[in-house]
């Protein structure tokens, strides 16, 4: 089997599996190391494959199924397990956190949160000391990429963000496309 082929079928595996799939197990069904699974999955990513890394595994998740959108938000340390909460909550699941760093550009965290247990689970990291959130870096201004089931949930989460005060505008220097309104996953 070519690497090309390899690629191709472990984007079948995951496209055709509604749960995680371990990096182990998709070496074991492809008869190849982990290490060559970690690298087909950061060349699929950079070809545009939409490749989630959860805590049991990756994922694809469907494109007719959920909605997308870029929040940029603006909170204090106290307030980041309420902003998580609120999202979740509300139907949201939380991809990742990024920044864009004047001098560093965009640095990007996979957060991956779907429930309240995530929640705790980030937030004891956090407050164990031994890692600072990453919108620090910034003066408290990140991204969360969302997903949901649909767009009206997406509006729902954007209004439930803008009341709280925790919606942050785009300033004139920031790239354009951080905020894709809309976008199918």
């Amino acid at each position: 089997m070519t690497p090309e082929q390899r690629r191709k079928q472990l984007l079948s595996l995951l496209s055709h599996s509604r749960t995680p799939i371990s990096g182990t197990a998709l070496a074991q069904q492809l008869q190849v190391s982990r290490q060559v699974i970690v690298q087909d999955i950061a060349l699929l990513r950079a070809n545009g494959a939409d490749i989630l890394s959860a805590n049991r595994g990756y994922l694809i998740l469907p494109a007719d199924r959920e909605a997308s959108r870029v929040f940029k938000v603006l909170h204090s340390d106290d307030e980041a397990e309420e902003e998580l909460t609120m999202i979740v909550d509300m139907g949201g699941k939380i991809r990742d956190v990024f920044i864009y760093h004047k001098a560093y550009g965009v640095v990007r965290a996979e957060m991956n949160i779907r429930s309240r247990k995530d929640i705790s689970d980030f937030m004891t990291n956090i407050q164990s000391g031994k890692s600072r959130l990453l919108k620090n870096a910034t003066s408290g201004y990140h991204y969360h990429t969302i997903f949901a089931d649909d767009v009206q949930t997406l509006d729902a989460i954007q209004d439930a963000l803008a009341k709280r005060g925790m919606l942050a505008p785009l300033v004139e220097d920031e790239p354009v496309d951080f905020w894709k309104q809309d976008t199918r996953a």
